[in-house]
């Protein structure tokens, strides 16, 4: 095929992020951002990367997504990468709930756009707004390959026994109850990068992978398959979050509706809205966490404490379900970036092979890279993601084909 370029879109509520690939050589062309979409402050900031040229930005009003997809459209278009052009292959949709159904990227059309509606109630927040993106990309070019990559695809090979609930299975069947998994994209990208750093192929090596930013989760990779991760049904399950609890007790939602008279409503908003970090401590910055821990704010050490007990019980767990571990790989804004918190996850754990070297943890950089000492029996790295480079793969794979 003589069409190499991938345009990658992440379609939120209000936002709209993408980025422009030469799947040639995996170069970024073009990449940016449309923000509060429907607002009279929304604007698009938008960066030529190929050419080297200055970011750009445009104020809106954007007062949809079609509005905006449009408006990004010229913005390529002046750069000479126009959505006209013949040389772009496809549009690669990041799509964050595909349930049971979806276990690989696929090539849209209207059975699968009805199932990802289906969806709905399990991503009540992010398929709608994937599902305006898709449509709103299919009308402009309605000749082009639209292909849907699932946040929870490459959890789908978690086996029965870590997928589901201990709840009645014709209930959890009847409502789809069971556990999915996300930050997939990431996941499967980083494991695979780790294997490399390590000199191996995916299917030799057991990581687990730590995707640790607003958002956080872990997973478990035996030979590159997915074979546990920490988020749920939805996002909330796991590990303590930028404002998510993670894992909580269920009877707490009881108690609260029946004890502190609080509706479904606020529950949910409590837990993932004002919840884990935030609420903890009212600060979600692991970098403002640390300055006031550093400063002796006991409030803040609190919170640091529980989200490493969290993370560290994780990797003890994923430890014992893999049974043998070759690397454990630290990602996302706080993974790649706080050197503090791979530290103290790992602290104590060194009669599992687990350790950092404190020269190697303080070093920071854009590229994979080991930070356990020389010889250590499991590798602990380092590994920038690139989920948009991950979509951009898997769709021009699928294309191909």
């Amino acid at each position: 095929m003589s069409a190499t370029r991938v345009l990658v879109l992440n379609s939120g509520s209000s936002s709209v992020k993408y980025q422009l690939l030469d799947m040639r050589d995996s170069s970024r062309l073009a990449s940016g951002l449309v923000e509060r979409i429907g607002e009279r402050t929304s604007r698009l900031k938008h960066s030529p990367l190929a050419a080297g040229g200055a970011t750009r930005e445009q104020s809106g009003p954007f007062a949809d997504h079609d509005a905006a997809l449009k408006a990004v459209a010229g913005e390529l278009a002046r750069d000479g990468l126009g959505l006209d052009s013949p040389e772009l292959a496809a549009i690669g949709h990041r799509v964050v709930h595909g349930g049971r159904h979806f276990t690989r990227p696929t090539v849209v059309d209207d059975a699968v756009l009805a199932e990802i509606e289906r969806l709905i109630p399990v991503a009540p927040l992010h398929n709608p707004a994937n599902l305006t993106g898709i449509r709103t990309a299919t009308a402009l070019r309605p000749d082009l390959p639209q292909v849907a990559v699932f946040d929870t695809a490459f959890h789908t090979t978690m086996p029965e026994s870590a997928a589901r609930y201990a709840i009645d299975v014709e209930t959890a069947d009847a409502h789809r109850v069971r556990r999915y998994g996300f930050h997939g994209t990431s996941h499967a990208y980083v494991s695979r990068a780790t294997a490399r750093l390590l000199g191996r192929s995916p299917e030799e090596v057991n990581v687990i992978v730590l995707h640790l930013g607003n958002g956080a989760s872990a997973s478990a990779v035996e030979r590159g398959r997915c074979v546990d991760t920490s988020m749920g049904l939805t996002p909330l399950e796991g590990l303590v979050m930028g404002t998510r609890s993670g894992d909580v007790d269920p009877a707490v939602i009881f108690h609260l509706a029946r004890v502190g008279g609080m509706s479904i409503d606020e529950i949910d908003a409590l837990l993932n809205k004002k919840s884990g970090l935030v609420g903890l401590c009212g600060d979600n910055d692991m970098r403002e966490i640390r300055r006031r821990v550093d400063e002796g704010d006991e409030r803040a050490k609190l919170a640091f404490d529980i989200y490493i007990h969290r993370l560290k019980k994780y990797i003890g767990a994923y430890y014992a379900v893999l049974g043998h571990v070759d690397a454990v790989a630290f990602t996302a804004g706080v993974g790649e970036n706080a050197a503090p918190v791979r530290k103290a996850a790992l602290a104590g754990l060194g009669s599992l092979g687990l350790a950092v070297d404190d020269a190697l943890n303080a070093v920071r950089g854009d590229e994979p890279r080991l930070i356990s000492p020389a010889g250590a029996r499991v590798a602990v790295a380092v590994v920038p993601t690139d989920e948009e480079l991950e979509i951009a793969t898997q769709t021009y794979a699928l294309v191909k084909r």
